[in-house]
């Protein structure tokens, strides 16, 4: 029987999308990635965001493209209440398949 090693990846910095697909693209079943830590809603929203407009609209990206990882079935998506109004969202990477190669070779190509 062959066992690995699962991690969780807790960036000290934020996140970029470009980030978060070369870890889908890489991670093995059962890795797990804290890609936003907040209010992913408010924080990326154009009126709510406290954020400065680049962070925003980086972080948009990246929650489109963990939605896109999700949909596809790279990924599953969970969140962890940490407190009122405060989460951490997380990826726990799947297993790859025939049916998810060429959902693979996207995030290659948006790395």
């Amino acid at each position: 029987m062959i066992t690995a090693t699962i991690t969780t990846i807790r960036p000290k910095t934020p996140l970029t999308e470009i980030q978060f697909c070369a870890w889908v693209a890489q991670a093995i079943p059962g890795d797990r990635l804290e890609y936003h830590r907040g209010y992913l809603a408010v924080d990326a929203d154009k009126v709510t965001s406290d954020l400065d407009p680049n962070a925003r609209a980086e972080l948009a990206c990246l929650r489109d493209r963990a939605f896109w990882s999700e949909a596809v079935g790279l990924a599953h998506l969970v969140q962890q209440r940490l407190g009122p109004d405060r989460f951490a969202y997380l990826a726990i990477a799947r297993p790859k398949t025939s049916r998810t190669e060429r959902a693979v070779a996207q995030l290659a190509e948006a790395a």
